[in-house]
């Protein structure tokens, strides 16, 4: 009989503890400093979104052991590519202008058509709030690849103003989670 009246009691019982666990664990969240929370990605433009943008710096580009700096203004006088692409989480067309990332590449030492173990260099992007993606090099190298990997500096004709001063842009992709903002740092590396 007593077995009975215990087994009774025992989910209230366990119902009453769970309460109080969490209870217990949300006042002690409360009264822990708050910290910054790590940004989440935004998959709106592949971006790092945790309020505004930190101001993004020039563009440097490393390979080895050699490395190049990049403004607006450097860029500038270099052949600009205009690109068209379609946008689909601004869903309008939008016209980018910049200098193909091969001719920046080149002058590094990284070949524009690669062959053998060129094919294990990739590169990584950066933004200046922290997002990163990564190339395969034969993605930025019309020898191999149809699509243009590009560090634009305007859009619609005037210069980037919440994604730049740079921005780099890619054609052929569905969605522009690889396209990175406010981009500040280009490494490139060798897979192992």
């Amino acid at each position: 009989m007593r077995i009975r009246s215990i087994f009774a009691i025992l989910p209230t019982f366990l119902f009453a503890i769970l309460i109080a666990i969490g209870i217990s664990t949300a006042a002690s969240r409360a009264q822990q400093p708050s910290h910054p929370q790590s940004p989440m990605p935004d998959m709106q433009m592949g971006e790092m979104h945790h309020g505004p943008h930190p101001p993004a710096g020039p563009l440097k580009i490393t390979f080895a052991e050699k490395s190049a700096e990049w403004t607006v203004e450097k860029l500038a006088p270099l052949p600009h590519t205009t690109l068209t692409l379609y946008n689909v989480h601004a869903k309008a067309q939008q016209t980018y202008s910049g200098v193909p990332l091969i001719d920046l590449l080149k002058p590094l030492g990284v070949p524009d058509r690669p062959h053998g173990k060129d094919f294990r260099l990739y590169l990584v992007a950066e933004g200046s709030d922290g997002y990163q993606v990564v190339y395969s090099v034969s993605e930025a190298t019309p020898d191999v690849h149809d699509g243009t990997v590009l560090v634009a500096d305007s859009m619609d004709g005037k210069p980037i103003a919440d994604a730049g001063p740079l921005q780099l842009v890619k054609t052929g992709e569905k969605r522009p989670a690889r396209w990175v903002r406010n981009l500040v740092s280009i490494r490139v590396l060798t897979a192992d």
